[in-house]
């Protein structure tokens, strides 16, 4: 059942899944693909404009860990570690929060948080997680910041973009 759903920059789009509009190309993500592979694809969902923010999203249509094959498995791992890695070395995070929720409209994906200072003062656990993308979304939505986040998707696509596994 398709329903719409209006995006970050403005768009308002008609999807049954907004996850396989996006990893098939139907979508195109504002600031574009991190990396993408034969089974997942990486971007940021600019409507919580955090710098270094990523989504990994499976392309086949599934919402559970357990669901992996064993090469998509193989290649999760290997792409979380990858991009985590380019976080760290072109991007200076130090930290990042791990979130991913079967209970939801899109099908599987990671959500990789940076952490940064100014997120202390909504707490130190999974339970700010919450609290600081709504606070990203209603109050760095700025020109400035957002052209800070879109520098950040290109400084990752670009320390990526010889992705070979």
């Amino acid at each position: 059942m398709a329903r719409t759903i209006q995006l970050a920059d403005g768009r308002t789009v008609e999807v049954e899944c907004l996850s396989c509009a996006l990893t098939g190309g139907l979508i195109q993500p504002t600031g574009g693909v991190i990396v993408e592979t034969d089974l997942f694809h990486a971007h940021q969902d600019v409507a919580y404009p955090i710098r270094g923010l990523v989504i990994l999203a499976s392309k086949r249509h599934f919402y559970g860990m357990d669901e992996l094959t064993q090469q998509e498995q193989a290649e999760f791992i290997w792409l979380v570690h990858t991009i985590r890695q380019k976080q760290r070395e072109l991007l200076g995070i130090e930290h990042v929060y791990y979130f991913y929720n079967e209970d939801t409209t899109h099908h599987f994906h990671l959500w990789m948080v940076p952490r940064y200072e100014w997120m202390n003062a909504f707490g130190r656990s999974v339970e700010s997680l919450r609290p600081v993308l709504l606070h990203a979304r209603n109050e760095l939505n700025t020109e400035e910041n957002l052209k800070d986040v879109l520098e950040s998707i290109e400084i990752l696509r670009e320390g990526l973009k010889d992705f070979k596994r």
